[in-house]
């Protein structure tokens, strides 16, 4: 079994906080750094979409 790799965004800041990613299997892991034992999984075309709605702005409009 092998220890899964998160990686943190490249947005972070100095303090931590941050999203974190992970790949496992067919799967991608995102989890909030100050949570780290709560974690979504999602696969590749859904996160797609997730980010694609996030650097477009229009999820930011729908909350």
């Amino acid at each position: 079994m092998s220890k899964t790799q998160w990686q943190k965004s490249s947005y972070s800041t100095e303090h931590g906080d941050c999203v974190e990613l992970a790949r496992s299997d067919n799967l991608f892991r995102i989890r909030e750094s100050d949570a780290p034992h709560v974690t979504v999984a999602t696969n590749g075309s859904r996160l797609r979409a997730l980010l694609h709605e996030i650097k477009t702005g229009r999820l930011a409009s729908r909350i």
